[in-house]
């Protein structure tokens, strides 16, 4: 345990976690559940970032023991956004490590989580903590004994080698007695491994009467699976399979798929060596249940990992759309204010440092308050949307076009030769000539008045010369276009 875990809140939070999961070995699910319920609702306040990872990744693993995959899976995706944020040190990164590699090798990733576990052994050993250090070294030595016993044979020695000694270190170490039956377990399986049998059987049947004294069925269930295994070796298949069964329904008992399926395998294995094919089948069914239960629980996790995917899709194209809207124009489908200010630094740097010219086309509608008194609101309303039309139809697909406010609209855009005055000239006759019988009757036609401004600053500054030259088009008889000239302009507001 830290050091300092009896004096802190978040240290109060690890070790109920902690419990909660002996009470899993032990076979008490119901108070190991109930217990885990009431402490979701902690979460000690001004936590470090190490130690609320400690913290979260505890609970995902709990959960994940109590079968609850949607929330382990949320849980343990929220403790290693934090694993991620900085390099691992201390007591507390060395538990989150350890906790986020022992999960890992819960869903079968168990590359990775060899991985997790020896930077979980680095930090802890880093940090001085004994007690952290002989669970990291538990939780990486006995991921590569299965490693080995799953891989090719030529390298299963040195692998049960490595494991061997980082056993020796961590039964050196001052820890609690559930890590000490852990650490024998595991020792008693690398021994066998490095064929070792006597001192393998020795540390298995000490394993074995500490988990029976104290009600811990995960180290018996360990204990009785070794001794089968020096069984097995020894040709006394007769005891072999009866340690095996043993392994078996204490793995059940616990509901720990990992160990079901390792030993219901070894004991298929037995079995079929006894020609006792009744007992061969019972075996294959038990592992093909737990091999069931560990593929429903992939694809409940990838089921939840698929819908979490969704619903961030989905999140993001709701935020994507509702962006759009806020710089959308609804009567129109123009750009809007908004959406023109935003965009225009990016249009003007860009002209700037290409070299070219560029352009602001200010466009008012002529008489627009007779048209709405003589043919009504919505008769305006759909000539300004035939208008953006129009506006459409006359530039290019990088130009910039937007309703500035009411009967006002703005084309921004960049190119040399005169381009902005070819626009809106052209603009402008698109209006004039448009046959608007259909949307407004006998009612006065609209035409359009439109400055022009060109050169390089800021928006404001093109709007302000844009500006000028649509009050001189507007003063010399309006459905024109004009540029600025300061000389003949006057500032009154139109």
């Amino acid at each position: 345990m830290d050091h300092d875990e009896q004096w802190d809140s978040a240290g109060a939070v690890i070790r109920e976690d902690r419990e909660i999961r002996l009470l899993l070995n032990t076979d008490q699910a119901t108070e190991a559940g109930a217990r885990f319920d009431a402490s979701l609702a902690a979460m000690p306040a001004d936590i470090d970032r190490w130690s609320r990872a400690a913290v979260l990744m505890g609970r995902a693993v709990t959960a994940w023991r109590l079968r609850r995959i949607p929330l382990a899976l949320e849980l343990a995706a929220e403790g290693w956004t934090d694993i991620d944020a900085e390099h691992p040190s201390g007591s507390r990164a060395a538990l989150a490590m350890g906790l986020l590699g022992y999960l890992l090798t819960g869903i079968g990733h168990r590359r990775a989580a060899m991985t997790m576990m020896r930077l979980a052994v680095h930090a802890a050993r880093d940090a001085g903590d004994e007690a952290e250090l002989a669970i990291a070294l538990q939780r990486l030595a006995g991921t590569i004994n299965f490693e080995a016993l799953d891989g090719p044979a030529g390298e299963a020695g040195p692998m049960f080698a490595e494991s061997r000694e980082l056993l020796a270190e961590g039964l050196t170490l001052n820890s609690q007695e559930q890590t000490r039956r852990g650490l024998l377990g595991a020792y008693a399986a690398s021994l066998v491994g490095c064929g070792d049998l006597e001192a393998g059987e020795k540390a298995a049947k000490e394993t074995l009467e500490a988990g029976l004294s104290s009600g811990d069925r995960w180290s018996t269930a360990v204990g009785h699976w070794v001794l089968s295994s020096i069984r097995r070796q020894q040709g006394s298949l007769v005891e072999a399979r009866t340690f095996a069964s043993n392994a078996v329904r204490d793995a059940e008992l616990i509901n720990d798929v990992s160990l079901l399926t390792r030993f219901s395998a070894d004991l298929a294995e037995i079995c079929a060596e006894l020609t006792d094919f009744a007992g061969e089948a019972t075996a294959l069914r038990r592992n093909v249940a737990a091999r069931q239960a560990a593929m429903a629980t992939m694809q409940e996790g990838l089921g939840q990992a698929l819908e979490q995917r969704r619903l961030a899709i989905q999140a993001q194209r709701l935020a994507t759309a509702a962006q759009e809207a806020a710089v959308r124009d609804p009567l129109t489908g123009l750009t809007n204010r908004l959406g023109l200010e935003h965009a225009a630094p990016e249009v003007l740097a860009d002209a700037a440092a290409r070299g070219c010219t560029a352009w602001l086309v200010l466009i008012d509608i002529d008489w627009f308050k007779e048209i709405n008194d003589d043919a009504g609101h919505a008769a305006g309303d759909s000539a300004l949307r035939e208008i953006a039309e129009l506006l459409r139809n006359e530039c290019r697909p990088v130009d910039l076009a937007a309703r500035w406010a009411g009967d006002e609209f703005i084309i921004l855009l960049v190119g040399e030769n005169d381009l902005g005055l070819a626009v809106a000239e052209r603009v402008r006759a698109a209006v004039n000539r448009h046959d608007w019988r259909s949307r407004l009757g006998a009612a006065r036609r609209p035409t359009v008045s439109i400055g022009v401004a060109s050169g390089s600053g800021s928006l404001e500054h093109l709007f302000a010369a844009a500006d000028t030259a649509l009050y001189l088009a507007k003063r010399n008889g309006r459905n024109r276009v004009e540029r600025p000239d300061l000389d003949q302009a006057m500032s009154p507001p139109r």
